[in-house]
């Protein structure tokens, strides 16, 4: 492929009797990161040829050459790295495109920015890149989704101990854990839906900040590249980038998710917990320590929250105190969404391939669920159920587990007549009420881990990730 020559193309420049400094060119450069949107640059500038054509600046000829030397520069630049465009000395995609185009046609490429302002044209070729961007990181989300409904069905009756403030509290079924997760992200998807309809308004005849000057039909603009609506103000449509804020903010909310995910599975995968192992392909060794055998990819995913939380705020603060309408500091709007958006695909991916290599421990799991006192509020609730008032049952299995604890005994180790000691209420239909499953089925309730509703709750997931 033909390198880019090293002479600039301006878009200004009559108005200064000396150019810019080298100093400044570097400084404001923008090339090197928003040439992503290269592709989004030239499928805004057909659709501009077109409308120009309608506005007879264009006649049929001159529109049918530019668009041939449009497709022509796409098919050139889809197998180009970013290498490619490193050496280019245009300061932005925008001049690059048209700089590469001149070359083609000549200066009929000139006629293509009549009417037009970069700064409707860097808002348009952003929405039109953050739209794709968000499909491919919903199809990454979905990917996850699926490996979470398939491993809860895989193990439809595991059991394991439920935690508050990281101490055993309640046992539940692990297919209702990973659920849980599934509706973390399933809200992620949502919210990502609501980024795409945010982006989905078309500033293409802002002009540079006041409308353009010339009589062409933008719903129709908008309908060729595949937006649903037009902006309504020319001064708000050149300089919002609420869709990029609510991006990042949905990828902060879901590297929350991912990161809490990672937490979960790094304790539990460890010696300590012992409920799962992670698969080889996930995991990493020691340059020192023969045994070890670490969670990297989790952490890797835990560490990059940080980041995406810091380009959530990066663009915040430069949004905060913005006058109307387009101001330079807009330039630093895509780094950041660049980043998020390669992160947090990459993120999903990896969280898929853990869940999916990873190895129960059932047995030990079911072992944390039995011991440790989790059947204390089902004790509790039998009381209250046969008319002691449920305060007075609390201190009731309270004195019992505290006594069962300093004589070392599970509640496997209790007899009805152990229980009697504490309440005449107990009686023989209580035993089973000692055991991890009884809570688990008792919890019968939607929402609940009770296993016919973790069932209705697989099933209703299933039906939403066809729909999707």
């Amino acid at each position: 492929m033909k390198k880019p020559p090293q002479t600039p193309y301006k878009l200004w420049g009559g108005r200064f009797e000396k150019g810019a400094s080298a100093q400044l060119e570097a400084f404001s450069r923008s090339l090197d990161f928003d040439y992503r949107l290269a592709a989004a640059d030239i499928q805004g500038t057909k659709a501009y040829v077109r409308a120009l054509q309608s506005a007879r600046i264009l006649n049929r000829k001159e529109a049918a050459l530019a668009l041939r030397g449009l497709d022509a520069l796409a098919q050139e630049l889809s197998s180009a790295k970013p290498e490619f465009f490193h050496p280019a000395a245009e300061e932005d995609v925008h001049t690059f495109i048209l700089a590469r185009l001149r070359e083609r046609i000549g200066e009929l490429a000139d006629k293509l920015h009549t009417g037009r302002s970069r700064n409707e044209q860097v808002a348009l070729d952003f929405r039109l890149w953050l739209k794709e961007a968000v499909r491919s990181t919903q199809s990454a989300l979905r990917q996850l989704l699926t490996v979470l409904v398939e491993a809860a069905e895989k193990h439809p009756s595991v059991l394991l101990p439920g935690y508050t403030h990281l101490r055993r509290a309640q046992p539940v079924l692990w297919s209702h854990y990973l659920l849980a997760y599934f509706e973390m992200f399933r809200r992620d998807y949502h919210r990502l839906e609501i980024c795409f309809a945010s982006a989905d308004v078309m500033p293409l005849g802002s002009g540079a900040l006041a409308g353009s000057g010339l009589a062409f039909d933008r719903p129709k603009l908008a309908k060729e590249l595949a937006f649903s609506q037009i902006s309504r103000n020319s001064l708000d449509a050149v300089s919002d980038r609420d869709f990029a804020l609510e991006f990042l903010f949905a990828a902060s909310v879901c590297f929350l998710h991912l990161s809490r995910f990672a937490e979960d599975w790094i304790l539990h995968s460890s010696e300590e917990f012992g409920f799962l192992e992670l698969g080889e392909e996930v995991s990493t060794g020691s340059s020192l320590m023969p045994q070890k055998k670490n969670p990297d990819s989790l952490e890797l995913i835990r560490g990059k929250t940080g980041r995406v939380l810091g380009s959530l705020v990066s663009l915040a603060t430069t949004l905060k105190g913005l006058p109307l309408a387009y101001n330079r500091d807009l330039q630093e709007d895509k780094e950041p969404v660049f980043d998020a958006a390669a992160q947090l695909s990459a993120a999903l991916s990896m969280a898929a391939q853990v869940v999916r290599t990873a190895a129960l421990h059932p047995e030990t799991m079911k072992k944390a669920a039995t011991d440790g006192w989790l059947c204390a509020t089902d004790l509790a609730e039998f009381l209250a159920e046969r008319g002691v008032p449920f305060h007075q049952a609390h201190r009731i299995v309270g004195k019992l587990v505290l006594d069962s604890v300093q004589a070392g005994k599970q509640p496997q180790d209790c007899s009805l007549k152990d229980l009697k000691r504490y309440s005449p209420y107990f009686d023989k239909t209580c035993m089973p009420v000692l055991s991890p499953e009884f809570g688990v089925v008792r919890r019968d309730v939607p929402g609940g881990t009770a296993p016919s509703r973790v069932r209705e709750a697989l099933r209703e997931a299933r039906t939403w990730l066809k729909s999707i």
